[in-house]
């Protein structure tokens, strides 16, 4: 099986979305777009385990937080915006009518989850729900014509809803699955434990400390193994016959013997011994419920023959050892979705690319979140999906559209390099060299570290730095990073008119400089103290300790020289470093300032910051 098409409204910070999934996919995007609560809600619908929790929502999961009657979160966008049915739509500059107290719309979070590739068992089990899904169109075949679903690009499906509100009767939030055509013909019917559990997904989340896995707790993942392998393993009569015969501390040479004596006879004098005597201490209370509690696996550790319990192990031995035993059930039931955040978790690169393959493997269908680049780059531009939420709470999707001049090999053999943060990231600077790429966040740093209530890093100011590795790929760089939703900046030497113009119109905002280089730029608007300080520090390298015996003397050539020499080695950005803010170039200090202006428009401004960057403004030719 495999979910085709996850449908989620006002469920956290999601206030609507409709996503396609391909058979394998990895979802990426910033912090905070809503990649976990994608497959949360995924979770909400087909985990077998998640209803029994108590209670299955809570005020949280609710859009904005709303979950009482006449709360719900109404859509305010702009005439002509189109949305799929069912959403709630006041026009801009409209007043929504004061609702009815008796009609009240009431706050509901709903996750449909769309399952195609149906086998056999799952058909027959489901058959009065069945419904049917054109691959080709990406949409359920319902034109009434029966004889159009033996077209090769239909295929059986099923659909099933999570329902989530607030009961005011009780005081208490409720949530159930239901088969989704059932709600449609007005007798809403239970999707229940024993379906999820035919339909198979799994779901291994981030946060992970396995402290059940290897308990026998009812629904840990042992016991999820040994009730799929239909083993009933006898060790509870057993386990407790034995235990029944072992009395600690029973050697009298421990002395706990002789108070538990002196006990028993200080009870004699005011009960009589039908009140119950003799007491002697065990290892449990002697019964199932308590044992699935306390017996736990222990697993050795290093080399030696010293056995810890297996929740004591480290981070990344307790994830891989999750994710196997997420495998054994995998592998039991033949027919799984796997969800899974975050494989890198503790896990050095090479294991990575292992859990990623393993787990595609083992299931019908593996979603992934991720933020690491050896997890991403094994995945197609297809299996690639590109989540993005505005601030209605509308979450899209985007796939990745290489431009011509960004060749496919090209984007494999540089992802790491050059693609991956880009497509992490919500905004970008892209720099035309080597040299930019590595002094612009370097040279940011420092300045926030010297006047943080005026700069702040590009870090910190959500921007990743990309060597372009050339002006004439900053456009086309730009195309593919903007058609992504992201908020794309340029940053390069001076430029003809033309192109110039080329640039500006593919960038959000292009920061050009006057000079033909950025070491220009730097050594023709810096103090001679700084130069002459740098130089004292470095250690130079023969050819050029050769060339300029000494360097301060003629510092400016000396360093062009050094500069060039160490290009792309972070000679530049060595240098912006140890400037103190009077020393770095006005240029960068003015481009600092507007990046800081346009990715955060609405600091709390102190005088100082409030001044600087009216001086940046005052410099809007710099920019222009």
């Amino acid at each position: 099986m495999k979910i085709a098409r996850l449908t989620i409204q006002n469920f956290r910070g999601i206030r609507y979305a409709s996503l396609l999934l391909p058979d394998h996919g990895v979802l990426i995007g910033d912090n905070n777009t809503g990649k976990s609560s994608v497959l949360e809600a995924i979770d909400l619908a087909l985990g077998p385990d998640r209803l029994s929790r108590r209670p299955p929502v809570d005020e949280h999961d609710f859009y904005q937080g709303k979950y009482l009657p006449g709360e719900a979160v109404e859509l305010t966008l702009p005439p002509g915006t189109q949305l799929p049915p069912g959403i709630p739509l006041v026009a801009e500059g409209e007043i929504d009518p004061a609702p009815d107290e008796d009609t009240e719309k009431k706050p509901t979070i709903e996750a449909e989850v769309l399952i195609t590739d149906l086998n056999e068992e799952q058909i027959g089990h489901f058959g009065n729900y069945i419904e049917w899904w054109d691959k080709a169109t990406d949409a359920l075949y319902q034109t009434g014509k029966p004889a159009g679903i033996d077209a090769a690009t239909i295929f059986p499906a099923l659909r099933v809803t999570f329902v989530g509100e607030y009961d005011t009767e009780d005081d208490d939030f409720t949530g159930e699955t239901f088969y989704t055509r059932s709600r449609m013909e007005g007798t809403p019917e239970p999707f229940r434990k024993r379906d999820k559990q035919l339909c198979g997904f799994l779901y291994l989340r981030s946060i992970r400390t396995g402290s059940r896995a290897l308990s026998l707790e009812h629904g840990s993942l042992l016991d999820i193994i040994l009730r799929l392998k239909e083993l009933r393993p006898r060790i509870w009569e057993d386990t407790i016959s034995h235990l029944e015969q072992y009395n600690v501390a029973g050697d009298p040479a421990l002395g706990i013997s002789g108070v538990l004596e002196s006990v028993s006879k200080a009870l004699k004098k005011y009960v009589p011994k039908e009140w119950g005597l003799d007491p002697h201490l065990k290892v449990s209370t002697l019964t199932r419920e308590h044992l699935r509690k306390v017996i736990t696996a222990f697993i050795a550790t290093g080399d030696g023959d010293h056995a810890a319990p297996f929740y004591r192990q480290g981070t990344g031995t307790i994830n891989m050892l999750v994710l196997a035993l997420l495998s054994q059930i995998a592998e039991g039931k033949q027919n799984v979705v796997f969800a899974m955040e975050e494989p890198e978790t503790a896990i050095p690169p090479y294991a990575q690319k292992c859990i990623v393959h393993e787990v595609r493997k083992l299931s019908a269908q593996a979603l992934f979140t991720s933020h690491s680049p050896y997890v991403l780059e094994e995945f197609d531009l297809n299996e690639t999906i590109i989540l993005h939420r505005d601030k209605e709470g509308i979450l899209g999707q985007t796939k990745i559209t290489l431009p011509d001049s960004v060749k496919h090999k090209r984007y494999r053999q540089e992802f790491r390099t050059r693609f991956c943060e880009g497509l992490l990231s919500r905004r970008i600077l892209l720099a035309e060299g080597a040299t930019e790429n590595t002094s612009m966040p370097a040279v940011a740093r420092r300045l926030a570290e010297l006047k943080p209530n005026v700069y702040k890093s590009l870090e910190a100011l959500g921007i990743c730095t990309i060597d372009a590795g050339s002006d004439s790929m900053i456009g086309p760089l730009a195309d593919l990073y903007g058609a992504l939703g992201k908020t794309v900046f340029g940053l390069c030497d001076k430029q003809t008119p033309a192109s110039e113009a080329a640039i500006e119109a593919k960038v959000h905002t292009l920061f050009m400089h006057s000079e033909h280089g950025f070491e220009d730029l730097v050594l023709n608007n810096t103090k001679r103290t700084a130069l002459e300080r740098f130089s004292d520090a470095l250690e130079w390298p023969d050819h050029l300790k050769a060339k300029y015996p000494t360097p301060k003397t003629d510092v400016v050539a000396a360093l062009r020289a050094y500069f060039a020499w160490s290009k792309g080695n972070w000679g530049i950005a060595d240098f912006l470093t140890q400037c103190s803010e009077d020393e770095v170039p006005q240029w960068i200090k003015d481009t600092c300032l507007k990046l800081n202006e346009l990715c955060d428009p609405t600091p709390t401004p102190t005088e100082p910051l409030a001044a600087a960057v009216g001086a940046a403004t005052a410099r809007a030719s710099v920019f222009d």
